[in-house]
């Protein structure tokens, strides 16, 4: 199992991954922080992407990914990460730390923490 960054998922989800992170993908099951759902939400508010939540392809499509709550020792865990940013990139790498998932991600900062287990 993978665990999805918002980014990542926008990317698959439009077909436009590198052929590393294609590979990487087709072979394990993907996951996302529910954070990740909130950011989607967000940049459709925001105009920054064009999808609609409520859309029948989007729901089947999210279906199909594992979706982790965010728990207490989740939030616990992001405040302890040794690299800081967005508040909620630190909740999706937290959720790879507590579920040992590795996290998909194109962010040089957290590909470059110690702790996060990131999908190479």
């Amino acid at each position: 199992m993978l665990n999805l960054d918002t980014h990542v998922l926008l990317h698959a989800v439009a077909g436009r991954l590198s052929d590393s992170e294609t590979r990487l993908l087709r072979n394990d099951q993907w996951s996302i922080s529910a954070i990740v759902l909130w950011e989607i939400a967000k940049l459709a508010q925001l105009r920054r992407i064009e999808i609609d939540l409520d859309d029948v392809d989007v729901v089947r499509t999210l279906a199909r990914i594992h979706l982790w709550p965010i728990t207490r020792d989740i939030a616990r865990t992001s405040t302890q990460l040794d690299v800081h940013g967005d508040p909620a990139d630190e909740l999706i790498a937290a959720t790879s730390i507590v579920h040992r998932v590795p996290l998909m991600t194109r962010d040089r900062m957290l590909r470059r923490s110690r702790q996060i287990p990131v999908a190479r």
